[in-house]
């Protein structure tokens, strides 16, 4: 008796977003795929299909991720965070409302893409990731200013066919104030700031 042909297919849990959504997927599934084909979540776009353009980007545990080169199996009990879920009801992210108030857009097309690059590169940033343009990458240097030079480093694997890219550094370094605002008012006030 020949063995079994094992399956090509499984049935798989993601977390998307905050809600757990299962399919069956062929192993060969990119999470691209699924998300778009299988989950009908189209804000997420197919640019390239190899990785080069960033108009993929989805989060992965918090960090970016090109969603055309990540299977969908592999992405199983990880956080998956779409531009579908960036917003808070009707509160856009500030990245989202920075790139709307500064045209950080185009057709729009890639725009997902680097609305999900941009919130991570602040957040890389703010955590003291060094870029390749960054002047001092010792452990112990506090991280640079978020210049327009970093700004471009950073989002360079997302590209825009219509040369937006003035205004997307712009909206991502308002994102990077707001975030820093944000977060500088959730600080608690110490006894002599307080006095």
């Amino acid at each position: 008796m020949a063995p079994a042909t094992p399956s090509t297919h499984s049935a798989i849990s993601l977390n998307i977003n905050g809600e757990k959504r299962t399919l069956s997927v062929d192993h060969r599934t990119t999470l691209l795929d699924a998300l778009r084909e299988r989950l009908d979540m189209t804000g997420t776009k197919k640019g390239c299909d190899q990785g080069q353009c960033g108009a993929c980007t989805v989060l992965l545990d918090g960090r970016r991720a090109v969603s055309c080169l990540q299977l969908a199996v592999a992405a199983e009990g990880r956080e998956i965070t779409t531009i579908e879920g960036m917003a808070s009801g009707d509160q856009l992210h500030p990245v989202q409302q920075a790139f709307l108030d500064l045209d950080g857009y185009q057709c729009g097309y890639c725009t997902p893409g680097q609305i999900c690059s941009a919130i991570a590169v602040i957040e890389e940033h703010a955590a003291g990731w060094p870029s390749a343009v960054t002047d001092d990458v010792r452990p112990e240097a506090a991280p640079p200013p978020l210049s327009a030079d970093e700004i471009r480093e950073r989002m360079s694997g997302n590209l825009c066919r219509c040369g937006a890219y003035v205004s997307i550094v712009e909206a991502v370094a308002r994102g990077a104030a707001e975030a820093q605002a944000m977060t500088s008012a959730d600080l608690p006030q110490t006894e002599e700031a307080a006095a």
